[in-house]
């Protein structure tokens, strides 16, 4: 077992907290695999009757993946990197189809694979000190965890938005857009983990006692916005719109578009496209392995890792470099199926 993780029984529940506090606890596959592991065993255990997903310390419940792994294994053959997402995939999935009720704790920084093992929890407890984000685009990746399910799920535009810009909302834009379930102060975090140990048919009622006042949210003032700008799904188009007002938040944005991977930008609006017409959980995650397969590889994903997270001189070199030089050809490759025996299934 992996000391990145610390898995135990409290009381009635399952309780795993992620432990790498350096990397604001980012996943590895020997977290994903413990975690599954951890999660099969506690399936079919009469003593366990819910599950507890948290983070041991520090200022981040889950910041991603293991991305520096991920762009040394797609400067070689790939392999390592398709694991990872391979077998992630597998414990988000996992997650998702659980029969006994999961409580995620997104104290923190829930970025990316942090997202992918929250999301498909039927309980999801925002903190004040929340901070949730798909940046994926900035690193020429994807949003990827079930991304293209849960975004394409939002109210209006909001998914797109959230999956091109990646931008962060904080605990209380999370509880009212539907990304968290519950927003509690963290002072009561562990009172909330201790009653749920013990009553865990309570939960429900556990979470709801303890709800405090939860702030402005202040996402709502620019919904209508964000439907306006973001309503294409053609990237092209979203550019344009922006470009065309005068105004400030257009501006903003636009600019912000501007820094990110045209590649991964056309990729994230099609997966959701497809992700919002997806029939189950299943087929989101077999389409998705397939991007992160050829992504893995590709110029867009070891340019952006390398100027945002290696060298940090936050300038990358995108390629194709323009939105229009991005063809439905070359997003057509990046979607296109595996041979049979390398495509993703379900435990």
């Amino acid at each position: 077992m992996t000391e990145d993780l610390i898995i135990r029984k409290t009381g009635r529940v399952g309780h795993i907290s992620l432990n790498r506090p350096k990397v604001i606890h980012s996943l590895n596959l020997d977290m994903c695999l413990g975690i599954t592991e951890a999660l099969q065993a506690w399936r079919d255990d009469d003593e366990v009757e819910a599950v507890i997903i948290d983070h041991s310390e520090g200022r981040g419940f889950c910041a991603g993946g293991d991305i520096a792994m991920l762009r040394e294994s797609g400067m070689a053959d790939g392999k390592e990197g398709r694991e990872f997402f391979y077998k992630e995939y597998q414990l988000n999935h996992l997650l998702f189809e659980y029969p006994k009720p999961v409580v995620a704790f997104m104290n923190g920084i829930t970025m990316g694979g942090g997202v992918g093992i929250s999301q498909p929890a039927k309980y999801r407890v925002a903190t004040e000190y929340t901070r949730f984000a798909m940046p994926e685009t900035g690193i020429g990746l994807f949003p990827d965890v079930g991304g293209g399910w849960y975004l394409s799920r939002l109210e209006g535009r909001l998914g797109q938005f959230l999956a091109l810009t990646g931008a962060r909302l904080d605990g209380a834009e999370c509880k009212e857009v539907g990304l968290a379930t519950h927003y509690l102060e963290s002072a009561v975090l562990e009172e909330a983990k201790q009653r749920i140990s013990e009553k865990p048919d309570r939960i429900e009622g556990i979470l709801g006692q303890l709800s405090g006042n939860i702030p402005e949210a202040r996402i709502t003032k620019n919904l209508d916005k964000i439907d306006k700008f973001f309503a294409s799904d053609r990237f092209e188009d979203i550019l344009a719109a922006l470009e065309a007002d005068d105004g400030e938040w257009a501006a903003k944005e636009r600019d912000t578009l501007g820094t990110k991977s045209p590649q991964t930008c056309k990729v994230a609006l099609r997966q959701l496209q497809e992700g919002a017409a997806m029939e189950s959980f299943a087929d989101e995650m077999r389409n998705e392995y397939r991007i992160g397969y050829h992504v893995l590889v590709m110029h867009d994903f070891l340019e952006g890792v390398r100027a945002l997270i290696v060298d940090k001189d936050n300038d990358p070199k995108w390629n194709p470099p323009t939105p229009e030089e991005v063809t439905t050809d070359w997003i057509d490759n990046i979607f296109a199926p595996l041979p049979a025996d390398e495509e993703w299934k379900p435990l």
